[in-house]
């Protein structure tokens, strides 16, 4: 099989890849499997070396891995390059933190001495995307690695070239052979892996059907699972907000990396005091991007054919069209810059993640409305809230269903804490202790005298 890595400005192929063969896919499994030991074996110091090393490299190649990102998937170069530093950010985090967060715990029992400790699982597969082609991957190795786990990466096929630049960036700093290797291999392979013996848990990132798909092979063979799905996250302004700055942090979140980011801001839910003045605003903001300078391409052509879908189908439920909604002419697969207003339940914009340069606005009479509309969906990933009311703000969060939410600020990851979804978003979290923990045996140690 061959594996192609296209250029989304100019859809032109720029790059083949040779899937690896049975054979070249046992023998790295073989070396994963039986590196587990060795790698077990040594200290969060010596581990924690060869993170600060790769941490390293990629402060050092962060202009030529960022282009890489733009010629692979369409990433603009300021945001690629906050990409790379954050990746270095993750492994320069759990180099120095890890030995505190995975400390063994003493609980005071009935026995002489009693503990939990956190011990690897042994060989943990990562199933990437190629939205972020390389901050998913590092959230999932930085702690992995860290916690004494050997790693396969199957990254998104078109994305080939991140996935070998980051074994690329391993092999160089010295890593150990076979504590972690790309996996370029087709469906078929990533499903026999996910069966095989000698991988102990998966983590997978990406659209809630893989996500099914995966789950349900990982408890068909009794895998430890942690999914990060998809997301349609609310962004609730209330009549006391600064909309200034919630408009400013909408288009940011909405339209930065062409709108595919699993926690962007998707649906814009504004109570009626202030929605018609926030869409002004939005209005004014989203007609000053430009495709190829501030607004970059959609990743492959039939991602945008299926938002484009998404869009019509929500026009003919009723949306309002206020720009974009259409196919950008010319090369490359941009999409126009756009909103959809009078957006409701049953709607198409509504009930399923658009996933692309696309805001959805939502208008309600009042707060009560708002928590209500931002929790009819069956995502739960994110969520803002905007408020010049503090505790208000902390009461609406609360009452979220979704895996984090942020009041008055813009939605994210962060190495010190944990991230993830709830409801059709996803199952176990990254990131953080609670992250670091969810590919080790939390293992009991009960002593008497």
């Amino acid at each position: 099989m061959i594996i192609e890595s296209r250029n989304p400005a100019t859809g032109v192929v720029e790059q083949v890849f040779d899937a690896l063969t049975a054979e070249q896919l046992e023998a790295k499994l073989s070396k994963a499997s039986a590196a587990a030991p060795g790698w077990r074996g040594q200290s969060y110091l010596q581990r924690g070396l060869y993170l600060r090393k790769v941490a390293e490299l990629l402060r050092r190649d962060r202009e030529s891995l960022a282009e890489l990102m733009g010629r692979e998937m369409g990433k603009l170069k300021a945001e690629a390059l906050g990409e790379v530093d954050k990746c270095a950010l993750a492994c320069d985090h759990y180099a120095d933190n890890t030995a505190a967060l995975l400390a063994d715990k003493t609980v005071a029992t009935a026995a002489h001495k009693s503990q939990v400790i956190f011990q690897p699982l042994g060989t943990v597969m990562g199933i990437m995307p190629w939205n972020f082609p390389l901050w998913q991957v590092f959230r999932f190795l930085a702690p992995t690695l860290m916690a004494g786990n050997t790693a396969l990466l199957k990254h998104a096929p078109n994305v080939p070239g991140c996935a070998l630049a980051v074994e690329e960036l391993f092999n160089e700093a010295g890593l150990p052979e076979g504590v972690f290797s790309t996996l370029l291999v087709t469906v078929e392979q990533t499903e026999a892996l996910i069966a095989d013996e000698r991988i102990q848990g998966v983590a997978f990132t990406g659209s809630e059907k893989a996500g099914r798909q995966v789950a349900t092979l990982a408890g068909q063979n009794l895998k430890k699972v942690v999914l990060e799905l998809g997301g349609s996250d609310p962004l609730v302004v209330l009549e006391d907000a600064n909309l200034e700055k919630a408009v400013e942090v909408a288009v940011k979140s909405r339209f930065s990396n062409a709108g595919q980011i699993c926690i962007a801001a998707k649906r814009f839910i504004l109570v009626e005091p202030i929605a018609d003045q926030f869409v002004e605003l939005l209005k004014e903001r989203v007609a000053q991007l430009q495709p190829g300078s501030t607004l970059a391409p959609m990743a492959r052509e039939d991602l945008r054919a299926g938002l484009h879908a998404q869009v019509q189908a929500s026009i003919y439920q009723g949306a309002k069209p206020l720009c974009g909604c259409d196919i950008h002419e010319g090369d490359g697969y941009f999409y126009q810059a756009s909103i959809l207003d009078q957006v409701q339940p049953g709607m198409t914009a509504f009930d399923e993640e658009l996933f692309g340069p696309v805001a959805t606005i939502v208008r309600v009479a009042d707060e009560q409305e708002a928590l209500r509309m931002a929790n009819a969906t069956r995502f739960g990933l994110g969520a803002s809230v905007w408020t010049a009311d503090l505790q208000r703000g902390e009461a609406f969060a609360r009452g979220v269903e979704s895996g984090c939410c942020f009041v008055n600020a813009m939605v994210g990851s962060d190495v010190r804490l944990p991230f993830g979804g709830i409801k059709a978003s996803g199952l176990g979290r990254e990131l953080g202790s609670h992250g670091l923990m969810e590919f080790c045996n939390v293992k009991t140690v009960w002593i008497d005298a």
